[in-house]
Order: structure tokens, then C-alpha cells, then sequence
């Protein structure tokens, strides 16, 4: 039987990163396919080069086995390809209606008629369970109905291929149980799925075929009935990749300090206790939504608990700010530099006494520009940032040296504890390695350093102990021998341990 979709040797690549090569996939007709992986395995480019977001470099794309030109999203839509991205594309000031209807309203008398909207759209949203105003804002909504929204602007389009990359990443469980639901239904009325997800239980319980990508390859597919959870988890993590970890540094700190966290709930998290203590790096794992990056926020004060409590080096509880968290000694080292980290149109010298004058000095008013510049030769120094000069824009900075920068404006303050979320996330081995040494002499300078990544081999290659998170709670903790890479994905994604494994009895 010809596969409703190909993918034939498709190559693409990021600058000098390989995102897929020579990955290859059939997709039958009428199927859930699930598509999985660790982070950097190629789904997401995927996807996007299915959808016409992404143009490969080499390969070919077949439907019904002729091949085709997928240069754009619109070439995708003509031919039957809906995707629903993780990342919301709505237009949070316009209705609902609005949203589902973008580019394509329904005319009445030469005018966009908002009862043909809603006529044509109230079965879908019903079956969907979203029973919400469609004429108010859809920037009103929870994130989750908004997800929901996504999908049934695409559903609208009647799909013949639907393309569903995280989709529940946002949904509650009553709310991914409907999703399930409408996705069982679609597959009887004989629309084809792909299905892009972390969470391998919800890969078993919805698809028929499963596609393991690692390295931008396909490595494995099977059907779901005749695979094992063990075997995909073998497949995602493959040969042992070459990252080299420098060793744990001796610690001269006679006087150790403690953080305590205990009962804390807020967000998602559900009763998380623990210690982390200086000396030792202490790893968070989880799938997105698990509770790593809520409970970090909430150690760094950028959102409050809704109960439980922690208490710091200070003997002090949670920070009501990050301003406070600042004057505190406690940092965190957001994930997206970006966004949330760095003022990118300014020099590394202001970026740098951000936090030591903004927060810890007393604000800008007192800005002394020669004290700025010897923090920032400073730490430029230490951190070996490459750069012609301190006044150098941030954005004029390779991805590594601008990590380096926001690591570095947060040294300027002496944090006694430092929460670490994803620091190498986008930067070359080279750079990840003098930031590994740096998180290294921050444990041995006496620091309590809590660290979080989505690549595992960071995890496992840094940590003394590392925090399992699973749909919000602390499910379990790795130490010593205990940590390896089966173990650790098994529990990201189960919540649980694998079976032990025993030799065959003769």
C-alpha cells in the first residue's frame, strides 16, 4: 500500500548544526504515527519541512508516491498538510472567530458574516468541549483553551494529513482526554496523523506507528503493538555520545550552607520537598509542564507558591521578587537569553552591572560608568568572553559568549545560591564545556547550585543527585551509581523506574 507521505534522505541544517540527515519516513494512510526523540532529534524540523516551513537542502517529499514541491505553507495546505504548533500563533486581541477563520471568512452580501462563523464552527467546538464566548478576545483565554482553539482553526480545513507537534503541552488531563478522543474519532473518519511528543505513555495509548529520530536519522519504526516502551527508550538514546565532563572540584568550604524546600505546591507542582546543599550540583529533570521551570520561578520569586515553603542560606523563606531574590544572593539563569535575559541592543559593560547596580545597588540613577567598566573587564577576564571591547553590543556576540554574559552579570553579585535553567541551551561544545568547568567552581566555591537541562547527558555528566519532576511531582531522586541515561528517561516519562533488569536463569 502507498504511504499517504514520504520523506526521502531529507537534510537540513542550522550553521553547523545537522538538525535531520538522510532521515526517511513512510506514513500510511488512516494512521496515527507518532514521531519521537530527545531534544535535537530532528522532530520539530521534521515536521516543519512537511508543513512548508522549512526548506530541506536535499531529499524529497512524496504524496502518494509522486514527489512533490512543498516550498511554503500554503503549497502544504493545498495539499491536505495541517500542522498545530506547540507555540501558539493567535492573535490574542481578536475574537475566536476571529482566530479560526483567519484568511479565509465567510462572506454574506460582500461582507464577513460572524453566524456563518459561528454556524460553521459549533459542532467542531462542541465536540472539542470549548464552550467559550468565540466573539470575545481569544487573548481572554486559558492557554489551554487557546491550544484548543489551534487545533480547530486547523481541523476547520478538513486536513487530509494533520500534523500535531506537543500538542496537549498546555492541556490539563481532562482536557488531553478530549484531545485523545477527537483524534480517535478523526483516525475512524480517516484522517492521517503525526504526532510529535516527550511523553511516551501518551505515544502508546494514542498511535499506531511509532518513528524514533536521533541525530537527525530515523532509527527505528515499528508498529505500536508489537514495541515496547524499553525499546524506544533504547533507540532515543543510542551509542553513548562523546561530552566531556570536567571533574568534580574539590571544595575548600568548611561551612556548608542549605537550601530546604518542603510541601511546595504551586502552579503544577504538587507537595515538592527536598535539600539541595553547597558543594554538590543538584540536577531537575522533567518533561515540559512537569514543574522544573515552575519551581524555579518560584525559588527566584518570579511566582508565588500556592502553599509550602523554603528556606535559604539566610535562614529566610521564599522571595517575594526577583528583585529581592537579587539583594538576597539567590540568581536564576533563565533558559531563553533572549527573551528574558539579556538586553541585546545594549553593550556587555551595561549588561553586565544590570543586576549589581539595577537591583543590588539601588537602581541606575547611581550608575558609575568606570565601576561598570571594571566589572565587566573583569568578568570578561574570567569568563574568557570573546569580545573586541566591553562596549560591544551583546547581539554583536556569538550564542556562547552572550551565555556567558548573563552567567557573568549575575557573578558581579556573589550569589550564595544559583539556579541553573537549561545554561547551554543553543551554544557550540566549546563554549558548553568552559560553562560546565564554570557550574563545577561555583559547587566548590561553596555555592548550592540547582541546575536543569533538557539534554540528559548534562544532566548525568554534572549532577551529584538528580530531582525526577513527573506531572508536578518530585517522583523520585538518582545519586551515584543509580544515575544513567535509561534510568533517568524511563522516570522523565513514566514516572516511574524501569524494571530491573536480571540475567537469564540457565
Amino acid at each position: 500500500m502507498t504511504p499517504i507521505i514520504s520523506a526521502r534522505s531529507l537534510t537540513k541544517r542550522y550553521g553547523g548544526v545537522v538538525a535531520l540527515d538522510g532521515l526517511n519516513l513512510d506514513v500510511a494512510s488512516g494512521v496515527i504515527h507518532a514521531v519521537v526523540g530527545e531534544n535535537g532529534a530532528g522532530k520539530s524540523t521534521l515536521m516543519k519541512v512537511l508543513a512548508g516551513v522549512v526548506k530541506p537542502e536535499a531529499g524529497a517529499i512524496l504524496f502518494d508516491g509522486a514527489q512533490v514541491a512543498i516550498d511554503s505553507p500554503a503549497a502544504a495546505r493545498r495539499r491536505g498538510v495541517g500542522m498545530v504548533y506547540q507555540e501558539l500563533s493567535l492573535f490574542p486581541e481578536r475574537s475566536v472567530l476571529a482566530n479560526l477563520f483567519v484568511n479565509r471568512e465567510p462572506l454574506r452580501r460582500g461582507l464577513v458574516s460572524t453566524r456563518a462563523m459561528e454556524e460553521m464552527s459549533r459542532e467542531l467546538l462542541d465536540r472539542l468541549g470549548l464552550h467559550v464566548d468565540v466573539r470575545a478576545p481569544v487573548g481572554r483565554l486559558s492557554i489551554g483553551e487557546q491550544q484548543l482553539v489551534e487545533l480547530a482553526r486547523v481541523l476547520l480545513e478538513k486536513p487530509l494529513l494533520l500534523i500535531l507537534d506537543e500538542p496537549n503541552s498546555a492541556l490539563n488531563k481532562r482536557e488531553t482526554d478530549r484531545l485523545f478522543a477527537i483524534l480517535q474519532q478523526l483516525r475512524e473518519q480517516g484522517v492521517t496523523m503525526l504526532y510529535v511528543s516527550h511523553r511516551l505513555e501518551e505515544v502508546f495509548a494514542i498511535s499506531d506507528r511509532v518513528t524514533v529520530a536521533r541525530n537527525g536519522k530515523d532509527v527505528l519504526t515499528r508498529d505500536r503493538a508489537g514495541l515496547a516502551m524499553s525499546e524506544v527508550i533504547e533507540a532515543m538514546i543510542g551509542a553513548e555520545r562523546e561530552y566531556v565532563f570536567p571533574p568534580p572540584t574539590r571544595t575548600s568550604v568548611t561551612q556548608a550552607s542549605e537550601l530546604r524546600v518542603e510541601a511546595l505546591s504551586g502552579g503544577e507542582l504538587e507537595q515538592v520537598s527536598f535539600a539541595a546543599r553547597s558543594g554538590e550540583v543538584v540536577g531537575l529533570a522533567g518533561l515540559e509542564g512537569a514543574g522544573v521551570q515552575t519551581l524555579l520561578a518560584i525559588l527566584f520569586g518570579a511566582r508565588k507558591a500556592r502553599s509550602g515553603q523554603a528556606v535559604f542560606p539566610d535562614s529566610r523563606g521564599l522571595p517575594r521578587t526577583p528583585t529581592e531574590a537579587a539583594r538576597r544572593g539567590v540568581c536564576l539563569v533563565p533558559a531563553d537569553r533572549k527573551r528574558n535575559g539579556l538586553m541585546l541592543e545594549r553593550s556587555i559593560l551595561f549588561n553586565i552591572s544590570q543586576v549589581a547596580v539595577g537591583a543590588v545597588e539601588g537602581g541606575f540613577s547611581l550608575f558609575s560608568r568606570a565601576r561598570a567598566t571594571a566589572r565587566a573587564v573583569r568578568q570578561i577576564e574570567r569568563l574568557r568572553i570573546r569580545t573586541p571591547s566591553a562596549e560591544t553590543l551583546v547581539n554583536h556576540l556569538s550564542g556562547g559568549n552572550q551565555q556567558k554574559v548573563l552567567i557573568a552579570k549575575w557573578l558581579e553579585i556573589e550569589p550564595r545560591t544559583v539556579l541553573l535553567d537549561d545554561p547551554t541551551r543553543g551554544v557550540d561544545i566549546g563554549a558548553k564545556r568552559e560553562i560546565y568547568q564554570l557550574i563545577r567552581q561555583m559547587s566548590a566555591d561553596g555555592r548550592i547550585v540547582v541546575f536543569s537541562s533538557t539534554e540528559l547527558p548534562e544532566l548525568i555528566g554534572l549532577c551529584d543527585r538528580i530531582l525526577v519532576l513527573y506531572r508536578g511531582r518530585l517522583v523520585d531522586e538518582l545519586a551515584g551509581d543509580e544515575i544513567d541515561n535509561h534510568t533517568l528517561l524511563h522516570l522523565i516519562n513514566t514516572g516511574e523506574r524501569p524494571p530491573t533488569r536480571t540475567d537469564a536463569v540457565p
